[in-house]
């Protein structure tokens, strides 16, 4: 049997990662809830004004270790730093300064269904900063609706929206505060192509008109090859592929080659065979009459 190639070869030790090497780092970063590993001494650089595409299967660890960046979630073991300061040791006063410097749009938008998109937009300016000029602020929230193609939607309520509006609003309220990170959740889950697509390209425009890092977290290949300056692959909790869009294409591990063209793997196979054959079945229709269990 040829030999598997080296899972833990693609994941860097804290000492060939310092603090200066990227806008954010972490180092042997760990996680667990209880006794599940979900993170296992990850050590990684985000080089500031790329977009960073992170992908792999569900429950693998993408939206946790996306969270402890901004340390919503502080790591078991393990450092994490923000422009070589480090981070997850702050206490909350301390993060909410540094949250600041940070967009974030959630999976699914998090909109606050009883505000309108103007205040929704507003919501994080009134709580980091003492802004109270009307006028400067109705300027600012026709400049970010403006950047995601929705100036005059600000008297709307996400109820009012489409999917692929509520997405912009949430983008828009996410460089609300001019970020120099955006991290971004399943940016384009629950959309069909097009509207999809329209999220690629404000992710592109962000990074080309603003400036701004992107770490993106997705299950959308098509749009892991379009907006990624490099593409990091998560498994079992580790970083197991590390490259541009076309090394990720051709890597030569059977885990990312299953995973980037959405082959299910043969014990998933061997499972729904069984499931083809009356004798092993567990249950009969009889089961779920109101007498109880039928005659077999």
């Amino acid at each position: 049997m040829p030999k598997q190639p080296d899972i833990r070869s693609t994941n860097p030790t804290a000492n060939q990662v310092q603090p200066s090497d990227g806008i954010i780092v972490v180092q042997d970063l760990t996680k667990r809830f209880g006794n599940a590993i979900v993170l296992d001494r990850i050590s990684l650089a985000i080089a500031p004004g790329k977009t960073t595409v992170i992908i792999g299967p569900s429950g693998c660890g993408k939206t946790v270790l996306l969270k402890h960046l901004i340390v919503l979630l502080r790591p078991t073991a393990g450092r994490v730093f923000f422009k070589g300061q480090r981070i997850d040791d702050l206490d909350e006063r301390g993060l909410q300064q540094v949250r600041t410097h940070f967009g974030f749009l959630f999976q699914g938008g998090a909109l606050f269904d009883s505000m309108t998109v103007a205040e929704n937009i507003l919501f994080p300016v009134l709580k980091h900063t003492n802004e109270t000029d009307g006028h400067k602020l109705r300027v600012l929230v026709k400049e970010k609706l403006a950047m995601v193609g929705l100036d005059g939607f600000q008297d709307y309520y996400p109820a009012n929206l489409s999917g692929g509006q509520r997405k912009r609003v949430a983008l828009a309220r996410a460089i609300a505060l001019n970020p120099e990170v955006i991290l971004y959740d399943e940016p384009t889950t629950g959309l069909d192509p097009v509207r999809a697509d329209v999220i690629n390209e404000l992710i592109l425009k962000f990074r080309t008109e603003l400036g701004v890092t992107s770490v993106v977290v997705t299950h959308d290949m098509n749009s892991a090859y379009k907006v990624a300056d490099r593409i990091l692959v998560l498994h079992n909790g580790r970083i197991i592929a590390d490259g541009t869009a076309e090394q990720i294409k051709t890597h030569p591990h059977p885990f990312v080659q299953q995973f980037i063209n959405g082959r299910a793997d043969q014990e998933d196979l061997a499972v729904l065979r069984l499931g083809l054959r009356p004798d092993l079945s567990q249950f009969y229709p009889s089961d779920f009459e109101p007498n109880g269990p039928g005659q077999h």
